[in-house]
């Protein structure tokens, strides 16, 4: 028999639902996860829908050839026919071949190493302009004055988004991403299909632009994937699929890289121990980035659907089935990482998925690892006495972990 803390842990596994997540759960969600890995790893969330918390069984699954992207089924009642149906069926993320071959083979040499190379002054003059900008300031956030500003910006240069129709673009990835949490709100889907409307919009207007005035296709992702139309393969994108998948990179790119700032240096600024070791140890800070990834992925929950059943160990997933993969609760087994809740910025090896594995890993990583490691380098080389200025705020989102506002003394 268990003892009651283990007792207490089961049923909280056997309760749990991200559809009415516990309290608690926004804030820190490892003592819940770390109960379902023990009790629960499989754990039933509806009929034919599972929530899988192994690093072993989310791999298996990434890896899987029987593993969907393809969301149709999925979001089809969700959404209704709407804007954001067609966004998030016809977007790169949420397709399996061969319109993810398509539209990732276009746009791969545009997030290739010798692209990023070429990326990386601007990433670290941008940095610098905003590390000036919060100096001047009496209490900065390190989201909205920095965190947040930083993929914006890159996204925007590649796909030489004009300046001046900059502003709306965070806000409208915020809410279209949003109508992704496990159970968005009648409120929350309108602000998505706004956005999504609103978004396409604006790409028509700059495709037309793009068409009579094309770039240059080795930094101009939409020149690229304008003059790539017929492709390799001879299918060339539609008009449809080309919006969409500009909506896709901004908001893939903005998410993920404004959660793992933020998310980092919150986690820094709590571990002060690690940080100190930073700053006197710059030449750590490519494993800091891939442990800040781990200890608190941007990406908490992704989704696949079984086309045929998928073996795991001791397990099979029917045909069918509805999978969520619990990215963060993976990134902290204790069967893959030694003494997981620890921030340990030398870890190695440090097999995270944050990232993803398999045909669908995520296609901008490399970027993500640039910007994170500018603006966390940078950061800290001038302001080594950074501290907390008052409670950072959650963003409550499931899906995406990240914070609305992290004030900071620099110092």
């Amino acid at each position: 028999m268990g003892t009651p803390d283990d007792r207490d842990d089961a049923a909280l596994a056997a309760a749990f639902s991200l559809a009415d997540p516990p309290p608690g759960f926004v804030d820190d969600p490892y003592p819940y996860y770390a109960a379902l890995r023990r009790h629960a790893p499989r754990h039933v969330l509806a009929p034919g829908s599972v929530l899988l918390t192994r690093h072993d069984d989310v791999l298996a699954v990434y890896r899987s050839p029987h593993a969907s992207s393809d969301k149709q089924r999925e979001f089809g009642p969700r959404f209704g026919r709407s804007p954001l149906l067609e966004h998030h069926t016809t977007s790169l993320v949420f397709n399996d071949p061969p319109l993810h071959t398509r539209v990732r083979r276009r746009i791969a040499g545009a997030l290739s190493q010798r692209a990023i190379a070429r990326m990386e002054a601007g990433v670290v003059a941008l940095v610098d302009a905003l590390l000036d900008r919060m100096d001047g300031l009496a209490v900065p956030c390190l989201i909205d004055d920095f965190a947040a500003r930083i993929p914006v910006e890159v996204i925007g240069n590649l796909l030489d988004v004009p300046h001046a129709d900059r502003a709306p673009l965070r806000g409208w990835s915020l809410d279209i991403l949003s109508a992704l949490e496990p159970a968005p709100s009648a409120e929350v889907l309108a602000r998505g299909n706004a956005a999504v409307t609103e978004f396409l919009a604006m790409l028509r207007a700059l495709v037309a632009d793009r068409r009579r005035r094309p770039g240059d296709p080795e930094v101009d992702v939409l020149t690229r994937l304008l003059q790539g139309e017929g492709g390799p393969d001879g299918e060339p994108l539609g008009e449809a699929e080309l919006l969409h998948n500009c909506i896709f990179l901004l908001n893939a790119g903005h998410e993920t890289t404004t959660n793992l700032i933020g998310n980092g240096l919150h986690a820094l600024l709590a571990h002060r121990d690690q940080l100190e070791r930073l700053v006197a140890e710059p030449a750590l800070l490519g494993s800091a980035i891939e442990e800040l990834l781990r200890f608190e992925s941007p990406l908490q929950l992704n989704n696949r659907l079984a086309t045929a059943p998928i073996a795991l160990d001791g397990a099979t997933l029917p045909a069918g089935t509805f999978v969520t993969l619990g990215i963060g609760a993976a990134n902290r087994d204790p069967a893959v990482f030694a003494d997981p809740d620890r921030l340990d910025i030398a870890r190695r090896p440090n097999n995270h998925l944050a990232f993803g594995q398999g045909a669908h890993a995520c296609a901008g990583m490399n970027v993500a690892r640039l910007e994170a490691r500018v603006a966390i380098g940078a950061l800290l080389a001038r302001f080594p006495r950074i501290d907390a200025a008052g409670a950072p705020a959650r963003d409550g989102r499931l899906r995406f972990r990240g914070l609305r506002r992290l004030p900071v003394t620099l110092r």
